[in-house]
């Protein structure tokens, strides 16, 4: 999966530019991807991801 459709995938999930860490994690299994592909879509738009668990994003 190209980056691009994560970050639509990240900007449809995300509240304010934040995300939860669950939400993160769960959005990356449903996508089939890593967790860090996600991490990496919400650096690029400057989506905050927090109430982090695992320190994997």
């Amino acid at each position: 999966m190209d980056l691009e459709k994560i970050k639509k995938e990240v900007e449809l999930a995300a509240q304010d530019k934040r995300l939860d860490c669950p939400d993160a994690r769960a959005l990356a299994e449903k996508l089939g991807v890593e967790y860090s592909l996600v991490g990496k879509a919400c650096d690029e738009l400057q989506v905050k991801i927090h109430a982090c668990e695992l320190g994997c994003f």
